[in-house]
């Protein structure tokens, strides 16, 4: 198995993108992008069953790279005839046109890789 772990750190799966990760929490003009792309997503997937209520600005939000983002924040869902939960959850979300930033808003250019902490989507 050392063999293998030597392999995946190398450069052999790096893609060089000028879109450089961190590990760090930050606020830019592409996490706010995302940030708007989750919530426009979990809003439709929620549909007209419950309304909605999005924090202003994500919790967390990472760049990890590769135009990948990591979106931590928090959502009022109220279903219909119950009362409001505040819930926190994660997004992970892909911008697919790269360093092309001409059609950031359009959510047909971004690609949901997963959400976590909703279960009633």
């Amino acid at each position: 198995m050392p063999k293998m772990s030597e392999i995946a750190s190398s450069d052999l799966f790096m893609e060089e993108t000028g879109d450089d990760g961190s590990s760090m929490s930050i606020s830019s003009d592409m996490t706010n992008y995302a940030f708007e792309q989750c919530n426009a997503y979990i809003a439709e997937k929620l549909g007209s069953d419950y309304s909605t209520s999005f924090s202003s600005e994500p919790v967390h939000a990472w760049g990890i790279g590769n135009y990948q983002y990591v979106i931590n924040a928090d959502i009022d869902i109220i279903p219909e005839n119950a009362a409001s939960d505040t819930y926190r959850y994660v997004c992970r979300i892909k911008y697919k046109n790269k360093d092309d930033l001409s059609d950031v808003y359009n959510f047909d250019n971004w690609a949901i890789e997963g959400i976590n902490g909703l279960d009633m989507l």
